[in-house]
C-alpha cells in the first residue's frame, strides 16, 4: 500500500541551529499521542525531531488500511515514508521488518501498547543528556559527517604499525 497521505509542519523545517543537529524518531499511532500500532499494520505515523533541549512535531504520514497478513510490499512503502528517521516506536514489529528497517539504519523500538508519545520523547531527550545507550550512540554517528581530520591527532602521536 502506497502512502497516502503527509503532513509536514513547516516552521519544523527551518534552518534552526538546533535542527542541525536533530534527530528524527517516529511512532506508530492512530491519535498521535500514543504508540497504538502493530508497525506492519500501522495507519500512520508520528514524526518528530528531537535533541536534548527541543523538540518539534515534524510531520504526520498517513497510509491506507492495511492488514497484518505477511505480505510484505507494505513495508517498502512506510520504510521510504520514514527516511531520515534513527527510530521507530511501535508495540510490536515482525523480524522481517526489523532486518528491513536496521538495513535502511533504522532502529526498531518496542514499547507497551498505548505508551504515550509524550512520555517516551521526554525518555529519549533526557538519555541524549545523560548520555546515549549504544544503539542510539550509533545512530547519533551515522548522522553526523565524517571529520577529515580524524587521523590527524593519531599522526601527530606519531602511531606505527
Amino acid at each position: 500500500m502506497a502512502l497516502e497521505r503527509r503532513l509536514q509542519v513547516v516552521h519544523c523545517n527551518t534552518e534552526d541551529e538546533w535542527m542541525a543537529g536533530a534527530l528524527k524518531v517516529a511512532f506508530a499511532t492512530t491519535d498521535m499521542k500514543h504508540v497504538d500500532q502493530h508497525f506492519g499494520a500501522a495507519k500512520s505515523f508520528a514524526v518528530y525531531a528531537v535533541n536534548p533541549e527541543h523538540l518539534c512535531f515534524d510531520q504526520a504520514v498517513e497510509f491506507g488500511q492495511l492488514d497484518m497478513d505477511g505480505n510484505e510490499d507494505k513495508l517498502a512503502a512506510k520504510i521510504e515514508a520514514l527516511e531520515g528517521c534513527i527510530a521507530v516506536y511501535s508495540q510490536a514489529i515482525g523480524a522481517s521488518a526489523v532486518n528491513q528497517l536496521k538495513a535502511h539504519g533504522i532502529q526498531p523500538v518496542k514499547v507497551s501498547a498505548g505508551a504515550a508519545i509524550s512520555d517516551l520523547l521526554e525518555s529519549l531527550q533526557q538519555e541524549l543528556r545523560d548520555g546515549p545507550s549504544r544503539w542510539l550512540a550509533r545512530a547519533i554517528a551515522e548522522q553526523m559527517p565524517a571529520d577529515p581530520s580524524r587521523f590527524d591527532a593519531m599522526e601527530a602521536e606519531g602511531w606505527e604499525e
